[in-house]
């Protein structure tokens, strides 16, 4: 999925740094996702696995990621072997969060 319609108009990231955002959740999704899966249709839950570092990177992405999109609810919860990241939408943007769950279950499926 590259084309970025799917980003809401409340996003507010300059729209010339979108792609490189993008880019950065893909890579992280397709080098340390694990599993996928959707406890509730307004909730997404990614196991990813850990390493040196990956911890710091997802709350680097999660940080700036609420920093521009604020109807994004993220909850990072560390794991001896693993991240835990858990992703949460109100209704208004539900199909934002389908777009989000395709595009990162593509990008796990390259790992």
């Amino acid at each position: 999925m590259s084309d970025l319609a799917w980003v809401p108009q409340s996003c507010t990231l300059p729209t010339e740094e979108r792609p490189l955002r993008v880019a950065e959740w893909d890579a992280l999704f397709a080098e340390r996702l694990t599993t996928l899966s959707r406890p509730q249709p307004l909730h997404l839950r990614l196991e990813l696995a850990g390493g040196e570092g990956v911890e710091d990177r997802v709350r680097d992405l999660v940080e700036r990621e609420s920093g521009c999109c604020s109807f994004f609810t993220f909850t990072t919860t560390p794991g001896q072997d693993q991240i835990r990241l858990d992703i949460e939408v109100d209704q208004a943007h539900e199909a934002v969060l389908e777009a989000l769950a395709a595009r990162t279950a593509a990008a796990g499926e390259q790992r």
